[in-house]
């Protein structure tokens, strides 16, 4: 079964050079596109896609908007967004992984990248480059202590799944955090999905956010 996309960009020779790179592969398939975060709304709620390629600088609604009112529609529960910036450092970073993106991307990345990012994120899992892992710990360095509606949460996990929790945090993928915990890839993806469904978490990308603002993680603490 393909992988359903919308793209979301306010330039249409970038729109139609991604749809025919996405159109070129056999299990991806491009359904519709939107000029602005308000048509990208009307599109998605529409559609229902499986990944939103998503800019963030758009006219009327901006891509940080549409990402948050997406990713908070639980009728759109099964919508991916995967943000498109010109640049790494780009201000909206962090929070665009706090309205809901599964993953963050740059806009001159290559084709390749591209299409491996629209796969990754429909697949649940987050897409965060080193680039990204380095702004997010920036972001945190500058932050006040762990809120207490964060940190209560932490109950709610298991010793096990707080670690699991922990190193997703710090960037690391199933087969990372089975090697690092002596557990089989299947045993670490069954933490990482139970964890999820704890902390109401939508995708990876959110489980490092958790594992920030919790206090799991620490700046100190994160790889690189």
């Amino acid at each position: 079964m393909s992988v359903r996309v919308v793209l979301a960009d306010d330039q249409a020779s970038i729109r139609v050079g991604r749809r025919a790179l996405a159109d070129a592969e056999l299990d991806i398939e491009v359904v519709g596109e939107a000029a602005d975060g308000q048509e990208a709304l009307r599109v998605v709620r529409e559609l229902r896609p499986d990944v939103v390629v998503m800019d963030i600088r758009m006219p009327v609604l901006d891509g940080l908007e549409a990402t948050r009112l997406i990713a908070t529609d639980p009728q759109l529960s099964g919508v991916r967004v995967l943000v498109l910036t010109t640049f790494e450092i780009d201000e909206y970073v962090f929070e665009a992984l706090r309205a809901g993106a599964g993953g963050f991307l740059l806009k001159d990345a290559e084709p390749t990248e591209l299409l491996r990012a629209i796969r990754v994120v429909a697949a649940g899992d987050s897409l965060l480059s080193p680039a990204v892992m380095r702004r997010v710990i920036e972001a945190f360095s500058a932050r006040p202590a762990p809120t207490a509606p964060r940190t209560k949460l932490l109950a709610d996990l298991t010793e096990r799944e707080r670690e699991v929790v922990a190193l997703a945090g710090c960037g690391l993928s199933n087969d990372e955090i089975a090697e690092k915990l002596v557990i089989s890839p299947a045993t670490a993806r069954t933490h990482v999905s139970r964890s999820m469904q704890k902390l109401g978490a939508r995708d990876r990308a959110q489980l490092v956010v958790f594992a920030y603002e919790s206090g799991l993680v620490s700046p100190g603490h994160a790889l690189a």
